[in-house]
């Protein structure tokens, strides 16, 4: 399967202003498809990375962030695998989400999710997923969905976990037909293909999204330019009562999220945070 090769985009810059310039590159024309922060655990440094379909302008992006960003092609996506070799496996809530390289350290009494990246983003590893997972496993303590939602799906990590915790149906939708196929994979392995449904969609208006919904749990791990966007779609795509878990979001982005979510009606239920990334709880009134 082939692949428009990327672009990536990196800053260095100091842990304090890392947050400021990652919000910029998410921000500012054209929109990444991943925003990075790489901190120097032992150090005040920080790298921040975005990775684009298209080239992005260093010289507008330097001027911006008062920093010398600098853009080059990165040929093919094979890296996304390769990087994700030798990654240690991440626990999250109730979920332990590995690669096929650690197939032997599943420990018992957790619910196991294989993800290999392929050409898709999402393995778990990020702060925002593992954020995600913890959410999706407190919000079910009390509650069993019936219709689900996992928008911008990548991999398919997050439709996979609320999958084989519910073992209920689940819309898995993306822009990218390669996370779709990489997501439908991922169910085939592990074992929950009957019960998801990957489809290329582009947001809310999108007649596979439309049809199904509306939605008890809707999870989207996308950016903050997005969510802001789809807020209007996504209060009136949300069930009565309906959950939905917003993140891909710096700290400092949760302010801007939520004036448009709580805009729309719903209600802030709890934020979640790991270092600067943080996820969001909100909730439609049921009446």
């Amino acid at each position: 399967m082939t692949s428009p090769p990327l672009w990536k985009a990196s800053v260095a810059t100091t842990k304090d202003e890392a947050p400021g310039i990652a919000a910029l590159l998410e921000l500012t024309p054209p929109s990444p498809q991943a925003v990075l922060i790489v901190e120097d655990p032992f150090g005040p440094d920080a790298t921040v990375e975005a990775l684009y379909d298209a080239p992005a302008d260093a010289e507008l992006l330097s001027r911006l962030s008062g920093r010398t960003v600098i853009v080059e092609p990165l040929p093919d996506q094979d890296w996304i695998r390769q990087s994700q070799e030798g990654l240690p496996p991440v626990r999250a809530g109730r979920f332990f989400v590995y690669g096929a390289h650690d197939a032997g350290q599943v420990p018992p009494g957790i619910i196991p999710i294989r993800i290999e990246a392929g050409l898709a983003f999402g393995t778990g590893h990020h702060e925002t997923t593992a954020l995600c997972l913890a959410a999706l496993s407190r919000i079910t303590r009390a509650r069993r969905p019936r219709s689900i939602l996992d928008l911008g799906c990548g991999t398919g990590v997050l439709a996979i976990a609320a999958a084989k915790l519910l073992h209920r149906p689940v819309l898995a939708t993306d822009i990218d037909p390669i996370a779709v196929e990489v997501a439908r994979e991922n169910a085939h392995a592990n074992g929950v293909a009957p019960l998801i449904r990957a489809a290329v969609a582009d947001g809310f208006t999108s007649p596979v999204i439309r049809e199904a919904a509306p939605f008890d749990l809707i999870l989207a791990n996308i950016l903050a330019g997005p969510l802001t966007k789809l807020a209007p779609d996504m209060a009136h795509a949300l069930a009565p009562g309906g959950i939905a878990v917003l993140s891909g979001l710096l700290r400092n982005q949760k302010n801007l999220v939520l004036s448009f979510a709580c805009a729309q009606g719903l209600i802030f239920a709890r934020a979640y945070c790991d270092g600067p990334w943080s996820a969001l709880v909100l909730m439609r009134p049921r009446r």
